[in-house]
């Protein structure tokens, strides 16, 4: 996995620099044009939110609420952590741009079910923006990987959430991109309904990582963080590859209705 630390002066290199180069004009020029907001439809500018529909997204994150310093989850009794408590997270840290709460879950649904790609460009601008003002700062060195969706998930969306996310991101943070590094060992259910000990179980072998990454420094990129199973078991597999830290890059996070409580 050498070639995974050397910089890269190829033909492909300079292409990427020049598509990112593109992507961040686009985005500027984007960012001057009037347009509706992407949830209440009003007054906007860039394809993105009106000051009040983000004040009303940012609403529960800029609250003073106690946050676990390692899984992000908003914590009624902030010496116990609701998921953290029951299994040591093998990731480093969490960092979301959001909880999973209206009205910004309409946002993730709007990608998600109604394959709303503007929704993408808000929600990487989003998580860009945290990921940019997170104290401390994700390392610059850090390696974006996407969570890979099932084939049952990428035939009827036709796309991975996860990794429209993950393009975006690096363009915005000028950040390496490597799908290649996770992939899915087998196609699983969807845990949507699942409960926190169901999902702990059904990530069991779910996913690995087919090559070494010694000393690297990993970004798993999903869109929302419900109990943390899905990055612990991730974690694990790319810590047994050699990975010097692991970090969840997320979109939301789902708050614990039953905050304080083991969640495992």
């Amino acid at each position: 996995m050498a070639d995974l630390f050397v910089p890269c002066e190829s033909g492909q290199a300079r292409r990427g620099g020049m598509r990112r180069r593109l992507y961040l004009a686009g985005r500027a020029c984007l960012a001057r044009i009037p347009s509706a907001c992407g949830l209440c439809q009003g007054d906007a500018r860039g394809g993105s939110l009106c000051r009040f529909c983000m004040a009303a997204v940012l609403r529960s994150i800029n609250a003073n609420t106690a946050r676990c310093p390692v899984c992000f989850l908003a914590l009624a009794d902030p010496a116990c952590c609701a998921d953290c408590s029951g299994r040591a997270p093998a990731f480093d840290r969490i960092i979301a741009a959001f909880d999973y709460a209206p009205p910004g879950d309409l946002l993730i649904h709007n990608l998600k079910a109604g394959r709303r790609f503007t929704s993408a460009a808000m929600l990487v601008g989003l998580l860009a923006q945290t990921v940019r003002t997170a104290a401390p700062a994700l390392p610059a060195n850090a390696i974006l990987v996407p969570v890979p969706a099932s084939k049952a998930s990428i035939l009827a969306r036709g796309f991975n959430p996860a990794a429209e996310i993950a393009r975006g991101l690096a363009s915005e943070l000028n950040m390496a991109c490597r799908p290649g590094l996770l992939r899915r060992a087998r196609e699983g259910g969807r845990q949507t309904h699942l409960t926190r000990r169901e999902r702990a179980g059904s990530v069991q072998h779910l996913y690995d990582c087919p090559s070494r990454v010694d000393g690297a420094v990993i970004a798993v990129v999903d869109d929302v963080l419900t109990t943390g199973s899905t990055l612990h078991r991730i974690a694990q597999q790319f810590k047994s590859a050699g990975a010097a830290a692991v970090y969840g890059l997320v979109v939301a996070r789902t708050p614990y209705s039953g905050a304080g409580k083991p969640g495992l």
